[in-house]
């Protein structure tokens, strides 16, 4: 079982800046797929950003460069730079993994909230 640990989130102001990360809570035993999602009041749960296992990553269509994510591979870490924040990015972010090898167990972090708000 994989335990996932977000901090960072918070209360920021339109144009703001947050800083999300996620470590696991013990070493992830191969290779695997990293990132986060996010929930909107009366939304969907969508894809923010996902890395794969050999550095690619794939960002929501509403990022538009205002966002950047890193993973270290040795923390079975990510972190999350989002700038340009706008109220519509007020969501609850959640760390993702997924195991590529089969079953493909999936994990999911308890979801941190943001607010963006003037």
């Amino acid at each position: 079982q994989v335990h996932l640990v977000e901090s960072g989130g918070g209360l920021v102001q339109p144009g703001g800046s947050l800083r999300l990360s996620c470590t696991a809570s013990r070493g992830i035993f191969g290779y695997y797929d990293m990132g986060w999602y996010r929930q909107g009041p009366g939304r969907e749960r969508e894809l923010v950003v996902i890395v794969s296992d050999d550095g690619t990553k794939r960002y929501g269509d509403f990022v538009k460069g205002r966002f950047a994510v890193s993973r270290d591979n040795v923390k079975d870490k990510i972190s999350l730079q989002m700038d340009s924040l706008k109220p519509d990015d007020t969501a609850v972010y959640f760390c993702y993994v997924r195991i590529m090898l089969p079953p493909h167990d999936e994990y999911w972090g308890q979801g941190i909230q943001v607010t963006v708000s003037s």
